[in-house]
């Protein structure tokens, strides 16, 4: 497995990461059993910057992957992130608090779930509007200082708002959806990391499996499955994508790849500073993702797939309109 450097502290990552979150929620129902198998497949693949957060079913993720740590925590880079707040009586619910007193109860819960004395990069998973960024980040500077946290990363935020919080502390990792059909930190942000030393993580680098064409009709997904809502998997805008997709197929069957391959292999060959996490809960799809970091794309095969995936050929929001309205745009 390739490796990649984290920001400026000198440690590395695996060159593809894994997405934990679908392990406990958002994509159908979830097996313990085959999740442990998963991660241990990542580790076998050479994968070990494992993704996760303390909202993902309700902390249930951070202790799916506390239980996995257990003898293996010097093998992995973990990072998780706080900032979304979920009532229990109402799951739907979204709220956001990058409270200082919140991100110190909020890291402390999240180092009980995870079984573990050090956080490796802990991320504000989206912006409170009402905290000043330089209040926010100098809380988690604090937890810096006490030793739960090695590193700090945002999500999902403007370049201008990683400009002021880089001024607080060290911001070592940004992550943001990044994939063929979700293209916007191409705009500023991918710039503004490269100008700082900061690590792109770039996550539904597979465009929530819809790239990978085994997505046909949201109807197919299971109940609870929260792509049935996305106004990408919907009515023309589907049609629209699997045209599209269908492109990424016939491109991908002339290089002897699979479309998911050819999608992580995009990002990998386009970017020597973006460290995909393509999100499973099958070990199968772990091994297929981990051999994408063999391909290598030249420069006129990222060519013919940007001109294919141009962001006016897309069509929908990548989240319904109040999850929109929780991402900081340019």
């Amino acid at each position: 497995m390739l490796r990649r450097p984290l920001g400026k502290t000198g440690a590395t990552v695996s060159a593809i990461g894994l997405g934990c979150m679908g392990m406990s929620e958002f994509y159908g129902p979830g097996n313990e059993q085959q999740s442990l198998e998963t991660l241990a497949t990542a580790l076998d693949q050479g994968i070990d910057f494992l993704d996760t957060a303390d909202m993902y079913g309700m902390g249930h993720n951070e202790e799916l992957l506390g239980r996995f740590l257990a003898g293996r925590r010097e093998r992995v880079v973990l990072a998780t992130k706080f900032g979304i707040v979920r009532d229990p009586n109402a799951p739907t619910a979204r709220g956001i608090d990058n409270s200082p007193q919140y991100i110190r109860r909020a890291c402390d819960a999240s180092l009980r779930r995870l079984r573990i004395d050090t956080i490796d990069l802990y991320y504000a998973h989206r912006r409170d509007p009402s905290i000043p960024i330089e209040d926010a980040i100098g809380a988690m500077a604090e937890l810096v200082k006490a030793g739960k946290v090695r590193y700090l990363g945002l999500s999902e935020v403007a370049p201008d708002t990683l400009r002021r919080a880089h001024t607080v502390h060290p911001i070592t990792a940004i992550q943001s959806e990044y994939s063929l059909w979700s293209r916007e930190p191409e705009r500023q942000m991918l710039a503004t990391c490269r100008e700082l030393g900061v690590t792109f993580v770039a996550y539904s680098p597979l465009g929530r499996a819809f790239l990978t064409g085994t997505v046909k009709n949201a109807e197919d997904l299971a109940a609870g499955d929260f792509r049935r809502a996305n106004p990408r998997f919907q009515g023309a805008a589907l049609q629209n994508n699997l045209r599209l997709v269908q492109g990424l197929s016939d491109f991908a069957s002339k290089h002897g790849a699979t479309s998911g391959q050819v999608a992580l292999a995009w990002l990998l060959s386009k970017h020597s500073d973006v460290v995909p996490i393509p999100g499973t809960k099958r070990p199968r799809y772990v091994i297929e993702n981990a051999a994408a970091a063999g391909i290598r794309l030249g420069r006129e095969e990222i060519a013919a797939l940007d001109e294919l995936f141009d962001p006016s050929a897309v069509a929908g929001d990548r989240y319904t309109a109040a999850g929109m309205a929780t991402i900081e745009r340019a």
